[in-house]
């Protein structure tokens, strides 16, 4: 299914991006050493019911996944990258978090996703695969508007994830979304420029380059949800919802202090 939005579900959209926004930006200020992963799943909780919205996830059950999910965020530490299940994990200083939320509000759901670095350390490769990521998600959103197809979108996300050195693994991507979380069409992170569907204004789309440092392939933790790199190396992740409108591509998931 591909929807196309009109201007008051538009206006949902932008109210439901920022509540993501502004909980992930919450969430990020209170992730600090000793912090449980269950205790971020708690205070993402409450922050979705204050902001009179509904986790995408909670209730979740794919065929991907052992579900249903059960928890309010996805959280994944260091070799950690997709779907990570929270669990009662403490951070440690120099650890590398992606926290990856959706909720939906007035019938609209967003999806937006951060890497960052706990603590005082600064792991070199940890900052490189955090910023190979964030400039990937900005050539998808630079490739992205009215006329642009979905091949556009890849092509920009895989030319600097490669031109970064990185392996790029097709299995999981970008994807539509608008009154539920996942939709088509699938955004894969790299691919053929000119390809695939039309973008039009009023779609909604999530885009998400994620990266590994050493490897391409993924393995499933033994809680059915988690995914891992499969050498243990570390790992990152991005992502943004946007809106195609007639002047290019609207980003609804900004933290306040970017928004113009």
């Amino acid at each position: 299914m591909i929807e196309i939005l009109n201007s008051t579900e538009l206006a949902r959209a932008k109210d439901t991006g920022a509540l993501v926004a502004d909980i992930l930006q919450t969430l990020k200020s209170r992730s600090t050493v000793g912090t449980s992963l269950l205790d971020i799943d708690r205070w993402a909780k409450s922050l979705i019911v204050e902001g009179g919205a509904q986790s995408c996830y909670v209730d979740y059950e794919p065929s991907f996944g052992r579900g249903p999910f059960g928890h309010y965020i996805c959280t994944a530490v260091n070799d950690a990258v997709l779907h990570g299940l929270p669990n009662d994990y403490t951070l440690a200083d120099g650890d590398l978090l992606t926290l990856d939320l959706a909720v939906s509000k007035g019938g609209v759901a967003a999806d937006s996703a951060i890497s960052f670095i706990v603590g005082d350390s600064k792991p070199t490769e940890s900052v490189a695969l955090i910023s190979a990521t964030e400039r990937a998600l900005s050539a998808g959103i630079a490739a992205a508007g009215p006329g642009a197809r979905i091949g556009d979108i890849s092509h920009a996300i895989g030319s600097v994830l490669s031109e970064a050195g990185y392996s790029i693994n097709t299995e999981f991507g970008g994807h539509g979304i608008g009154s539920t979380m996942h939709q088509s069409p699938h955004i894969s992170n790299t691919g053929r420029p000119g390809r695939g569907y039309k973008l039009r204004p009023g779609l909604l789309l999530a885009l998400e380059p994620w990266v590994m440092e050493d490897t391409a392939k993924l393995v499933t933790d033994a809680d059915g949800w988690t995914l891992r790199s499969a050498t243990g190396c570390r790992t990152a992740h991005s992502e943004h919802t946007i809106a195609i409108t007639d002047d290019g591509a609207e980003i609804l998931t900004l933290p306040k202090p970017a928004r113009p």
